[in-house]
Parts: structure tokens; sequence; C-alpha cells
């Protein structure tokens, strides 16, 4: 069985974490252009990035020399509308460049409409505490459809909402580094009607049928043994209690299913993105365990590296709501360098690359419907508030002169691509 014959083999990226030219073609600031510098490892922060605003054309020929079959690239709602009711024809332009080079390589595009990087001039207006965040981001979407559906089949409409919620107005972690946890209903309440609003319009003015999703940060829990007590008490776990309640039932009810729904106007979806990087925790015995028991390696953000995640956390979410999967985020941070040979030795990446897709391939071969899986990320970026130290991409980026070199991670994943996985 393995991957179906059409799967989307890719990798993912970010506006604000990969463009630069934050004030150039017609763009305004976004909330992270304007990080204080103390929030950010370093003093570091994104108005440069990898400049692939003006290296766009180098960087998706990179991506067919690596053998991707697909992209997934978020729009900078700055760029698109740098004030309020005005449209950039520049920023349109860019995007649609963009998606048409892509093409012209047989790279198919994957559009997510937001990914956190919301324009200063929104922020102002209250974000997301302020109920006119429901139809600015309709607006905003009507301007994306129209001008990309014709040659855009894959949209999502929100990256991580749990997350930029969280940190970006709970925890105060993240831009706009706001704490406000007496808002929290509020905020997933507008998070979750902008989406249903956003899916509505996809709807409406599409050019073509295309397919809806929404790319959703998830973790699971592991059963180290797989005995039926603890797979039982892992899925419990993970969507009824604790942290697993908050992070994936309590967003993925009314989004997926349409359940807890609050008087808000539920839009069915096509697939979900699942955003795939670490588990919660572990379970033996029937109860769970402190992960700092189990012995597993950590990348270079001290994240837990257990490809056993990637399969229960596919399991448990589609036998729950039944939609097809895409895993939008998956992705291994180093400290890569490059050798004196002009080579990236990356094997740790590698390596991840190899277990966690075993693992999605094992789920695939269990009937777990999987459509795709981009890497996180195409290339080394802006890594939010820690800066540019984690090193997630296959491509390399020297930041002082931005030169691009494919890491050797990059090769073999073209060989997985090649194969459709059948060399795992």
């Amino acid at each position: 069985m393995g991957f179906k014959k059409d799967f989307l083999w890719g990798a993912a990226a970010s506006s604000a974490q990969i463009e630069g030219g934050w004030m150039d073609g017609g763009r305004t600031p976004s909330i992270w252009d304007i990080a204080p510098s103390e929030k950010i490892n370093n003093g570091e922060n994104c108005l440069n990035a990898c400049a692939h605003y003006y290296k766009m054309r180098e960087d998706v020929a990179l991506m067919k020399k690596m053998g991707l079959k697909s992209y997934r690239f978020s729009v900078s709602w700055s760029r698109i509308m740098p004030k309020k009711g005005e449209i950039n024809p520049e920023g349109i332009k860019f995007y649609s460049d963009l998606i048409d080079e892509l093409i012209a390589n047989g790279i198919e595009p994957l559009l997510t409409v937001y990914h956190w990087d919301m324009p200063t001039w929104v922020d102002e207006e209250g974000g997301w505490s302020s109920d006119s965040i429901v139809p600015l981001f309709a607006q905003y979407t009507k301007v994306l459809v129209e001008a990309f559906s014709d040659r855009v089949k894959w949209w999502m409409t929100i990256n991580e909402p749990v997350l930029f919620i969280k940190c970006g107005y709970i925890f105060g972690s993240f831009a706009p580094f706001k704490c406000l946890p007496q808002q929290y209903d509020k905020l997933t309440e507008n998070c979750i009607s902008a989406h249903f609003e956003a899916v509505k319009t996809i709807r409406k003015y599409e050019k073509q049928k295309v397919n809806v999703g929404v790319a959703f940060s998830t973790a699971a829990y592991i059963p180290l043994d797989e005995t039926e007590e603890n797979i039982e008490k892992a899925r419990q776990l993970t969507l009824n209690e604790g942290e697993g309640r908050d992070v994936n039932r309590r967003w993925m009810d009314p989004i997926f299913s349409g359940k807890n729904l609050n008087g808000m106007d539920y839009q069915p979806i096509d697939f979900v993105g699942l955003n795939i990087y670490q588990p919660f925790g572990y379970v033996k015995d029937g109860s769970e365990v402190d992960a700092s028991t189990v012995i597993t390696p950590k990348n270079s953000m001290g994240w837990i590296v257990d490809g056993r995640c990637l399969y229960w956390n596919v399991k448990f979410i589609y036998e729950e709501y039944g939609l097809p999967i895409m895993i939008t985020e998956n992705g291994y941070a180093a400290n890569d360098v490059v050798s004196d040979d002009g080579k990236v030795y990356d094997v740790e990446r590698e390596n991840f690359i190899k277990e966690f897709l075993s693992n999605l391939k094992r789920a695939a071969n269990e009937n777990v419907s999987i459509i795709g899986y981009q890497h996180w990320s195409v290339m080394d970026n802006f890594e939010w508030t820690a800066g540019y130290e984690p090193r997630f991409g296959l491509i390399h980026i020297d930041y002082n002169t931005q030169k691009r070199t494919i890491k050797n991670s990059a090769n073999y994943y073209k060989s997985i691509i090649e194969t459709n996985g059948n060399n795992l």
C-alpha cells in the first residue's frame, strides 16, 4: 500500500520567516516586523530574513532541484493590504509570479492565508481580540481567492490558531506580546469564526473547485508498549484530558466536526493539516509517565525526537474526525554549518526524516487517509523569538551573504520522493 500515487511531497515556509523586503513593494509592517528587540534571541529581527522576496525564482529552482512536488507558502497580509480597504497590486503580482513559477516547475502551490504576521493596522484595531477581525479576514481572503484560485487548488485558512492565540494573547511570549487570559474564550471564538468566514468566502469566489483546510498545531501521547490499555489511555490523554483537551479537542471539535459551536456558522472542510514535531508525553502500564524518564534524542531547541508521535497523532485524529490528513509541518532544528568542501552534513536530519516518514508510512499502510507531507522547512529561516539560531531548513542560508546551499538531507528526501516512499 504505502503512499498514494498523487501524494503531495513537499516542503513549507511562511512569509514572515523568509521573505524580507518588509517595506518594499508597497508593503507595510506586520506585528513581527516591529517586535521589540529584547523579545527576540540575540536582538534579531525578520526585516530581511532570507530575502526570498528578491530571490524567489532562485528558490523555486532549488525546490525543483530537490525534487519537490509541492510547496506550502503563506501570504503576507500587509503585502496584499497595506492599509484598511487598500489592495496593493505589487503584492498581488509577487504571489502571482511565485504561483506561476511553481507551476512552470511542476510544483503544486499550497496557499496558507494567515501564518501569524498580522498587519500592524489590523492589530491597532484590536487584532484577534476584536470582533472586527472576522469581516476584515474575510475581505482579505476574498482578495486572495479572486487573484489566485484560478491556479491554486489547495488552500489553508489559518496556521496553528491555538499557538498564536495562546502565545500571542494569553502568555505574551509571541507577537503581539499581549497577556489577556480572561479573553481566552473570546479570542478562540473570533479565530474560529474568522476561519469559518474564510472557508465560506473561498467557496463563494473560487474560480475552480478547490480543496480547503486549516493547518493545526497538534501533539499526541505515545503508548510505550502497544497494549490495548496503553493505547486507549494515550488516546484519552491526547483528546480528552489536560493539555491534550485544550490544544486538540477544544479547537478541533468546532473546526473539524461542527461540535460546540456556540452559535458560530460551521463550514465543513476538505482536509486537515497537522503540524507535528514532538509528543505530549508517554503512557506505560495504563498511566502517564514523566517524559524525562524516557530516553530520547532532542533537537537543538530541546524538543523530543520520537517518530512514533507522527504515527499515533495521525491515527488518533483520523479515527476521531475521519478527514483526510496532510502533514503541513514536521522538521528538525539543528545548528548546521557548511563544511570546507561546501556541503552540509546534517546526518541527524536525515535520520529524523527516515524515522518520522517510516511512522507516517505505517499509518498509511493502516488505511489512514494521508494526502501529503510538507517538511518544515524548505530553508533555514527566522524562527520567531528564537531568531536565526535554530536551523530547520533543507537549504542552508548564509544570512550574511544570502547564499543558498542544499543540505545532504534534501538529497536524501529527494530519494524518498522519487520512490514515493518505497525506499523507507
